[in-house]
């Protein structure tokens, strides 16, 4: 005996929509995943920041206090006593903020995907703020720097970093090959270099870069010492 089970189109509908609304929810609970480590490690990656910088600026003031100053290094960055070695991977660097865009963000080392799914990356190969060269950082263009697009030139940007805070002017805004790598080359002055995916509202891998430079236009500003 042989059995027969007719599915009527109306099944195949609710089949369908059935179908298409837990692909959605599924799709949702991803990305609340995702949205919910980025600000969960944001958070404590700045946590962790001020703590260091404030027990920094202490030892500062103790230091000043006791009569042996710190100095300034030829880049205007604070001279602590300690070298400074290459920071390890997913180090946390400091702190990016663009007031025009709303956009403060902390800044790891490293640009593997795991790094740039919570934090904007600082580019290995590049110098680091308070050092003579070209400072690289790159963002992705749907979470930290989708506000790259409103950038004007003259526009500011700051980074702080346990060094001091360092104030950038954008000079220039471009669209280069991915394979451009002429935009992180050395410079012989103080360059922050932001570095996105372009077009910003591209569905899948987009073809181009987005490239924003800035120039330190000033000696960054100290630390503040907490007095006790």
């Amino acid at each position: 005996m042989t059995l027969y089970i007719h599915i009527r189109p109306l099944d195949l509908r609710t089949m369908a929509r059935w179908l298409f609304l837990t692909l959605g929810i599924s799709c949702l609970g991803i990305y609340s995943g995702v949205f919910l480590q980025r600000e969960f490690d944001q958070a404590y990656a700045s946590r962790q920041f001020d703590r260091t910088l404030s027990d920094e600026a202490t030892a500062a003031f103790a230091v000043q206090k006791g009569g042996a100053p710190f100095t300034a290094d030829a880049s205007g960055g604070r001279k602590t006593g300690r070298p400074s070695p290459l920071p390890a991977t997913s180090a946390i660097i400091g702190r990016i903020s663009v007031q025009k865009l709303h956009l403060s963000a902390m800044v790891r080392e490293g640009v593997a995907p795991r790094t740039l799914r919570v934090a904007v990356g600082h580019i290995p190969s590049t110098a680091l703020p308070g050092h003579t060269g070209n400072v690289g950082l790159a963002g992705h263009r749907d979470t930290f720097f989708r506000g790259l697009k409103d950038l004007k030139t003259s526009d500011e940007i700051l980074f702080a970093t346990l060094d001091g805070e360092f104030r950038y002017v954008v000079e220039s805004l471009r669209i280069v090959d991915p394979g451009n790598v002429e935009v992180l080359a050395a410079s012989a002055g103080n360059v922050l270099t932001l570095v996105t995916c372009y077009p910003f509202f591209y569905v899948g891998n987009a073809p181009k870069r987005y490239i924003v430079t800035a120039r330190q236009v000033a000696a960054p500003l100290a630390p503040p010492l907490i007095m006790e």
